[in-house]
């Protein structure tokens, strides 16, 4: 049996809810915490049986719900038609901007905006617990990339 410190950090979080980690599980576990993307189902699969070929797709279902129920995989709704997961961050806010054109996910931080959402909290008589934040945009064209920057530039000069 391999040691905890050679888990992945999914693996990990499932031994810590006292989660049975199969071989097939450490495997699902690994893709999931290796993944840069937010991966679907299918891709999981994919993904998984590319490392071990018994892995079947009702395996990484039944995962995939699993670790969603225990509060270790958030599943995320971008469009298109299928969820997607990501680890759960516990106390870490980052924001998703998708690209409608090709579904490309861009996760980013911006304290700012977490500031503003714990001042209207507060206002409205809240704590602050959690958000989400998921905006859905389309690439601009480079040429007006460089416009808008220049523009912004020239204002910004305009205003020192």
């Amino acid at each position: 049996m391999k040691s905890q410190s050679t888990e992945s950090r999914i693996a990990q979080l499932c031994i810590e809810h006292g989660l049975k980690m199969t071989g097939q599980r450490r495997v699902i576990a690994r893709v999931l915490s290796d993944a840069d993307d937010h991966p679907d189902v299918e891709e999981l699969y994919r993904r998984a049986s590319a490392l071990d070929s018994r892995i079947s797709v009702a395996t990484v279902y039944r995962t995939v719900r699993l670790l969603e129920e225990k509060g270790i995989l958030e599943r995320r709704d971008f469009g298109g038609g299928r969820a997607r997961y990501e680890a759960t961050e516990h106390g870490r806010h980052h924001y998703h901007l998708i690209d409608v054109d090709n579904g490309k996910v861009i996760e980013f931080e911006d304290p700012e905006h977490e500031e503003l959402m714990r001042r209207v909290a507060e206002r409205l008589g809240f704590d602050f617990v959690s958000m989400r934040l998921e905006l859905f945009g389309k690439k601009r064209p480079q040429t007006q990339q460089a416009g808008k920057t220049a523009q912004t530039a020239k204002r910004k000069g305009a205003a020192s």
